[in-house]
């Protein structure tokens, strides 16, 4: 049976400019240049007779037609996809992880050497961003965020939820031990807020007034603020381990309190590929002692 198809080519262009809303980002997905796109694109509306894109203030949007056929294609991108996949022996891809800094640099860059023995044929691309990448746009494949709540609005793995204690540089306090008075006098560090200094407090039972920081840095800097002995950080256990293992920080009170947690969204096209599908396993293989329970806080 005849099968009325246009160009491949011009159909790959023409879905990656649509899930983007962009011809550049469609390009540089695809290897190919701008005016390649382009190229594709409006051949593809000659052969079809219709408008499929309408220009806006950035990029482009789809016209009513060419929504319409976006919809129906992808599906059939999606069905060739899985065909591929399904003849090789192992994942192979490209797998673009975005991912809230801190959890990106702590536990996700640590393991990379460890991934790329366990699945070498799959190329892992972190972005590190505090901006939720849009899934359903295909800018990520897989997203870790924080949730104060401890869930999200959407389906989603728990990846950690560690609990929070305050650490500092060894040295910074005497015998290491935080005490009520240190909490007026030293600069008082956080990767969460608004203030959650006064729940610990809380939860320590301490008799004092917390001073609220004149202003509140990125968790990063907090961090690392404290390992240089420029303070005394509260945060969660999942981005000190590797500071506290190699002597960098110290637990500086067993008080610890759980508030909000990590976890892994995965775009709904995307988890269909053996390759994300594989990366998300291996990241919850991989993160399962930050939800095992294990590190209990007191008080």
């Amino acid at each position: 049976m005849s099968r009325t198809l246009p160009p491949l080519n011009a159909l790959r262009a023409f879905e990656a400019a649509a899930r983007h809303e962009s011809f550049s980002r469609a390009a540089e997905e695809l290897g190919v240049s701008h005016s390649a796109i382009s190229r594709h694109v409006r051949g593809l509306e000659a052969r079809l007779g219709v408008q499929l894109f309408r220009d806006a203030s950035r990029g482009v949007a789809l016209t009513a037609e060419g929504g319409h056929y976006l919809q129906r294609i992808t599906p059939a991108f999606d069905v060739i996809g899985e065909a591929t996949e399904g003849l090789a022996d192992a994942p192979a891809g490209r797998v673009v992880v975005n991912s809230e800094p801190v959890f990106a640099a702590k536990i996700v860059v640590p393991l990379m050497a460890k991934f790329q023995q366990d699945l070498p044929e799959v190329e892992l691309r972190l972005v590190g961003s505090n901006e939720l990448a849009d899934l359903d746009r295909y800018e990520a494949d897989l997203a870790i965020r924080y949730a104060k709540t401890g869930h999200l609005n959407e389906p989603s793995d728990l990846l950690s939820d560690a609990p929070i204690y305050p650490f500092t540089a060894p040295g910074y306090l005497k015998d290491d031990t935080l005490r009520p008075e240190d909490l007026t006098r030293l600069p008082l560090l956080r990767d969460r807020g608004p203030n959650i200094w006064i729940d610990w407090v809380a939860h320590a039972g301490f008799d004092v007034d917390v001073p609220d920081p004149p202003w509140r840095m990125r968790a990063a800097l907090a961090l690392e603020m404290a390992v240089h002995g420029a303070g005394i950080y509260l945060g969660a256990s999942d981005g000190t381990h590797l500071d506290e293992a190699a002597g960098r920080l110290v637990r500086v009170s067993d008080v610890g309190f759980r508030q909000g947690s990590f976890h892994l969204l995965t775009s709904g096209q995307a988890g269909r590929r053996k390759a994300v599908r594989s990366v998300r396993t291996w990241l919850l293989d991989h993160t399962k002692a930050l939800r095992s329970g294990e590190d209990q806080p007191n008080g």
